[in-house]
């Protein structure tokens, strides 16, 4: 076999950060009124080594009530990937889309089960379509007065 085969291939997936702040509790779980959920998510590439990058996704879930937090959970899932010998033009692709995609679901997971043993009820991440996130940023970069997109999605429960 030739040193030129393609290798793509999970090294290891980990919780990387993760923090839970109630700030204003106890007298802010008295309150009756609906909370409004902010959900931020960040995605990160960078190099390790040859062939080895990580990838991290973090979500910032904040929860107000009343103009008041009731919780915040930041939490960031990362993986070590092994990546070689792939054409220039599709590894952004691969960084940007497929590793995202095995990662994002153990993000998801942790967010909620955070939010449940809280005391709160379950945060659903909602699923997110990375290859149209790359899309919509590589169009936004190629556009002429193009901000160079941020890669964060920003909603509102």
């Amino acid at each position: 076999m030739s040193d030129a085969t393609p290798v793509f291939q999970i090294q290891r997936m980990y919780l990387k950060d993760l923090s839970l702040e109630q700030p204003n509790s106890p007298q802010i779980l008295l309150e009756q009124a609906q909370p409004h959920v902010d959900i931020n998510l960040g995605m990160q590439a960078a190099t390790v080594s040859e062939g080895i990058y990580e990838v991290a996704i973090t979500a910032t879930v904040t929860t107000k009530v009343n103009d008041k937090v009731l919780f915040l959970v930041e939490a960031k899932q990362a993986g070590i990937f092994e990546i070689r010998n792939l054409p220039d033009e599709q590894m952004q692709g691969i960084l940007s889309i497929v590793c995202p995609q095995m990662i994002y679901p153990y993000l998801r997971a942790i967010v909620s089960d955070v939010c449940t043993r809280a005391g709160f009820p379950p945060i659903l991440l909602t699923e997110v379509n990375f290859q149209a996130m790359f899309e919509a940023q590589q169009a936004q970069m190629a556009a002429p007065q193009g901000n160079g997109g941020s890669g964060i999605i920003t909603s509102a429960n």
